[in-house]
């Protein structure tokens, strides 16, 4: 079984100047996921990223439900990035074959 590193939720709060109900409510909209370790609530350290990026939203004085929409949206994105550079992998793939058979 492997092991999630965590930072405790409070330490990173105290480091960033944030409410801990702030954390809690990321959790509630599906943001972050948290744990709890005994009675210390943890971070995993995976979800730093995205949470760092939600902390530059909230910045930026962007209510919850606009970061819940800026990053429904950025996910979409990236997997549209995705799927394009998949298909011109494919494309590219094709266009080599092509020129091996002529």
């Amino acid at each position: 079984m492997q092991t999630v590193e965590m930072i405790s939720a409070d330490e990173f709060c105290i480091h960033h100047n944030i409410e801990l109900s702030f954390i809690y409510s990321l959790q509630e909209s599906g943001l972050l996921e948290i744990s709890t370790t005994g009675e210390k609530l943890c971070i995993p350290v995976t979800q730093l990223p995205q949470l760092e990026k939600v902390l530059r939203l909230y910045d930026l004085d962007i209510n919850l439900e606009g970061i819940e929409t800026i990053t429904l949206l950025l996910q979409r994105l990236q997997k549209q990035q995705e799927n394009i550079i998949a298909l011109k992998n494919q494309l590219s793939r094709y266009e080599s074959e092509e020129s091996i058979n002529q």
